[in-house]
C-alpha cells in the first residue's frame, strides 16, 4: 500500500512563495511519476506539474510554467512544489498523486493520491 500525506500549504498574499511536500511511503519510490493537482471551490480538479520517476523530466501546465517548479529527493521519498510568484487564482487545495506511466497529466492515469493541502493566496 502506497501512501502520500502533503504538507506546506498555507495562507499568503500575492507575490509571496511557498513550498509543499509529499511524503511518500514504500520502498519504490523511484519507479513512479509524481503529479501535483489542484482544485479550486468549484472547479474540476486540475493537473499542475509532474515529474519522473527518475527526476529527469518535468512537465508544467501552462498556467503555473515559469513560477512552479517540480522536484523530487529519491533518498527522501519526497517530492516538492516550489510555487513562487503566487497568485489569487492559485488558491486551491493541491493533491500530490503517484502514478506507474511515464509522466501523466491526466488524473485518470494516477494511482495513488494524499488528502491535500489547502493553498490560499490573498490579494
Amino acid at each position: 500500500q502506497v501512501q502520500l500525506a502533503e504538507s506546506g500549504g498555507g495562507l499568503v498574499q500575492a507575490g509571496d512563495s511557498l513550498r509543499l511536500s509529499c511524503a511518500v511511503s514504500g520502498r519504490t519510490f523511484s519507479n513512479y511519476a509524481m503529479g501535483w493537482f489542484r482544485q479550486a471551490p468549484g472547479n474540476e480538479r486540475e493537473f499542475v506539474a509532474a515529474i519522473s520517476g527518475s527526476g529527469g523530466r518535468t512537465y508544467y501546465a501552462d498556467s503555473v510554467k515559469g513560477r512552479f517548479t517540480i522536484s523530487r529527493d529519491n533518498a527522501k521519498n519526497t517530492v516538492y512544489l516550489q510555487m513562487n510568484s503566487l497568485k489569487p487564482e492559485d488558491t486551491a487545495v493541491y493533491f500530490c498523486a503517484a502514478s506507474w506511466r511515464v509522466l501523466p497529466t491526466t488524473d485518470k492515469l494516477y494511482n495513488y493520491w494524499g488528502q491535500g493541502t489547502q493553498v490560499t493566496v490573498s490579494s
